[in-house]
């Protein structure tokens, strides 16, 4: 799941982040199995005046391939990050945008889960304070629910 309860720590934290479906190892799966494709004509064309045709375009197909998806990996990240104490809830925001950051006693913090009345199915929201605030609009339907009950425990406890 895209999100993590850090577990040694005094106030409880929590700490989201969207998926990524590209993983490090499916980056150099991806990248390995275009280089072979690639090199398939260019086995076929040895020796040939072809061969000087075909490789430079199979070589800024696959440089062009390298460069956008590291650029993508080394993109900018949201991370929300919810820290739980006994007089005082947090929850930090770190977007392209820049930072954002709410507070309020979790006394009085509710936790909803909009069925079906937000820009995503089972929205998931955090009022009290001054404003009422999105949590984890990143993560999937299922994880959200699972999240939702996750976070009235800690609250309670």
């Amino acid at each position: 799941m895209p999100y993590q309860w850090i577990p040694v720590s005094s106030p409880a934290r929590l700490r989201l982040w969207p998926h990524r479906s590209l993983t490090r190892r499916g980056f150099v799966a991806f990248i390995a199995v275009t280089s072979f494709l690639g090199a398939l004509p260019i086995a076929a064309t040895l020796g040939n005046a072809a061969l000087w045709v075909m490789l430079p375009f199979i070589a800024l197909t696959l440089s062009g391939l390298w460069i956008a998806l590291t650029r993508h990996a080394a993109g900018p990240m949201i991370v929300e990050e919810l820290t739980l104490s006994p007089t005082q809830i947090t929850l930090t925001r770190q977007d392209p945008k820049g930072r954002q950051t709410w507070e309020a006693n979790p006394h009085w913090v509710r936790v909803t889960l909009h069925p079906t009345h937000g820009p995503v199915p089972n929205y998931l929201t955090l009022q009290g304070g001054p404003r009422e605030v999105e949590l984890g609009r990143f993560l999937s339907e299922a994880e959200r629910i699972t999240l939702h009950a996750e976070l009235n425990a800690a609250l309670r406890a």
